[in-house]
């Protein structure tokens, strides 16, 4: 890799990305979010509301400069950050920089109630897919009592109660004590890309060194959510196991393409929907993030199915616990999933955004390449080990039937 990783002068992590011959430039900026106990939906508002105007530019103004300059923007809450992008033509990136930090530095996030009503109206439209339903309920027992459990059902029950002081407020905290991590991908010059962020970003809050220490998610025993909905030809199912630390992730993530990630070829395809016939789709998910993370099962089947595919789902996690993977199966599984993270990591954008998301979490900007000798290592009974580890009986399972 040819990363270089320096400090801004106020602190803030910079990690530059040459990649030369390519004619637009990325541009990720991360803020820690320091508390996990802000009200559900103050972060998803927030992050909304960027785009309605700053003190120098109207919505309207905003809008036509990034259509102007071919400038793609955009803000989004993830589960431990939030994170600023852009991406721009080359010869453009002083005019993508200079907006970009007016809208960091001086967002006036009008249109308040207008994006609360819209925001409303979009998570009740989500939640009429019986798919999007479950995951709700999963995530929202997995992490109950958490940050990470502010799904759309959570959020939707508090709407009403935030206020646009409460969205401000939230957004100074932010800015004020937050670790702040930028990472650029692109064919310009580090020097004239490091000038350009010094000049528009050094009057902001310096980064904090560290990341907080903040409360991790919990899980004491088996959880079981049963939603009953009209009119469905599908059930959908989805159990998982909570993981409170990342230092099994090479094995885990083994194990995810094993179990079901690695699409025909996995464990539950070949047995669930091949063999048995029980499943529209059927996958397995690891769900990384900073304080806990999650190991998954999902399944659409007929109603019928549902008992026949919790069976399924129990015989192949005992299977993977007694049973090592062979070693073909194992050299097969570190293939795909190196395959996948080069799928991912082609463009400007993508690169971007890994090498900051990996910094922010506290794992480092060059955390795939550290981590990648580690899977090579992992041996079939690692996963086996893996496998008694996580998959306990200390689970939730969710359904959604008719």
């Amino acid at each position: 890799m040819n990363e270089k990783f320096s400090k801004l002068k106020n602190n803030i992590s910079f990690i530059y990305k040459k990649n030369p011959d390519t004619p637009r430039s990325a541009l990720n900026f991360n803020l820690s979010l320091p508390s996990v106990d802000v009200p559900a939906g103050i972060y998803c508002l927030m992050v909304r509301l960027f785009m309605q105007g700053t003190k120098t530019r109207s919505a309207q103004q905003l809008s036509r400069e990034l259509d102007r300059y071919a400038i793609e923007f955009s803000a989004e809450l993830k589960l431990d950050y939030i994170k600023f992008k852009f991406v721009c033509l080359n010869e453009d990136f002083d005019k993508a920089t200079e907006i970009f930090t007016d809208i960091i530095k001086n967002s006036t996030f009008e249109e308040f109630e207008k994006e609360r009503t819209k925001l409303e109206g979009e998570i009740i439209a989500e939640l009429d897919s019986p798919r999007a339903e479950v995951i709700d309920s999963f995530y929202k027992n997995i992490y109950e009592g958490h940050s990470y459990g502010y799904t759309n059902t959570v959020i939707l029950e508090n709407l009403k109660n935030i206020t646009k002081r409460d969205v401000t407020d939230a957004y100074d905290n932010v800015l004020k004590n937050s670790k702040k991590v930028i990472a650029f991908a692109g064919d310009l010059d580090y020097e004239e890309v490091k000038d350009n962020l010094e000049k528009n970003l050094s009057d902001i809050a310096a980064s904090a060194d560290n990341l907080p220490d903040l409360r991790k998610p919990v899980l004491t025993g088996a959880k079981y959510d049963e939603i009953i909905k009209n009119d469905l030809n599908q059930a959908h199912i989805i159990k998982g196991w909570l993981i409170n630390n990342n230092e099994d992730f090479p094995a885990l993530s083994l194990l995810n393409v094993i179990m079901g990630a690695s699409g025909l070829s996995s464990r539950l395809f070949l047995e669930l929907r091949d063999k048995k016939g029980l499943a529209y789709v059927v996958r397995s998910s690891y769900d990384n993030a900073r304080l806990a993370s999650n190991f998954s099962i999902y399944i659409a089947t007929e109603p019928k199915n549902i008992e026949v595919s919790l069976k399924g789902f129990e015989e192949e996690t005992q299977k993977i616990k007694t049973v090592p993977p062979s070693k073909e199966e194992l050299e097969n599984a570190i293939n795909n999933l190196f395959g996948k993270w080069a799928f991912v990591s082609e463009t400007n954008s993508q690169q971007a955004h890994w090498l900051a998301h990996y910094e922010i979490i506290g794992a480092g900007y060059d955390f795939r390449d550290k981590i990648s000798r580690e899977i090579k290592k992992i041996t079939p009974e690692d996963i086996k080990n893996c496998a008694n580890k996580y998959l306990t009986d200390k689970y939730v399972l969710s359904v959604i039937k008719p």
